[in-house]
């Protein structure tokens, strides 16, 4: 089966994948708990073996808009994909009609802080959208990557603290990685993981930075 053909197979069982999991994740809703954050990544020898399998390639921006991505859309009830998000990964979160969180502590993975107030935390996409454009987004359909920008399944989305997601903007691990160090390993498995499930090619730079990482999972 081709790439091409994987990637859609992928597609279409993570469609199936997904109506199962908004119904499973109920339990989330009513004990959320830092643990719950990020779907557990590949091993790092599964990562090491889809980074061999990534098309290396040059980058181009061209035509990039963040609005190409749409976001946030909903997820289960009146949450949408922020607030599921931050259900997910809070602990002892409250929530008002709406889905909008009123209280609770989110744990950031990236720099190890805790925080007391939603607004003090973004939702990253750890494969930036820009990113993923740069690398064949650019060639999906609308609908594909709101797919992607609201992906709820892989681990592609969480919670963190603010001013460090917009630390890392559009960086990919060649010029960014986070401050907590026993975080790394789990961020290369989870990028190399989404970028192998979207079929998304990897820069040069890009990949000897995964590799040198991946190295020590």
């Amino acid at each position: 089966m081709s790439r091409s053909s994987r990637f859609y197979a992928r597609r279409r069982l993570g469609v199936v994948a997904a109506a199962t999991g908004l119904l499973a994740s109920a339990a989330l809703f009513n004990s959320p708990a830092a643990s719950a954050a990020l779907p557990t990544p590949v091993s790092g020898a599964t990562a090491r073996s889809y980074l061999s399998q990534l098309t290396v390639a040059t980058e181009n921006r061209t035509g990039y808009q963040r609005d190409l991505f749409p976001t946030w859309i909903t997820i289960s009830g009146t949450c949408n994909t922020r607030e599921y998000i931050l259900k997910r990964d809070g602990t002892n979160v409250t929530t008002d009609s709406a889905c909008v969180a009123t209280g609770g502590s989110w744990y950031s993975p990236y720099d190890g802080a805790t925080w007391g107030a939603a607004s003090d935390v973004d939702i990253d996409h750890l494969v930036p959208l820009a990113e993923a454009w740069d690398s064949g987004a650019s060639k999906w359909t609308t609908a594909q990557r709101q797919g992607f920008a609201n992906d709820v399944t892989r681990p592609q989305l969480l919670a963190v603290t603010d001013n460090v997601n917009q630390s890392k903007g559009d960086q990919d691990p060649a010029t960014w990685m986070p401050s907590l160090t026993s975080y790394r390993c789990t961020y290369v498995r989870a990028w190399v993981q989404v970028k192998y499930y979207y079929n998304l090619s990897v820069d040069s730079a890009e990949k000897s930075a995964l590799t040198n990482y991946l190295s020590g999972c």
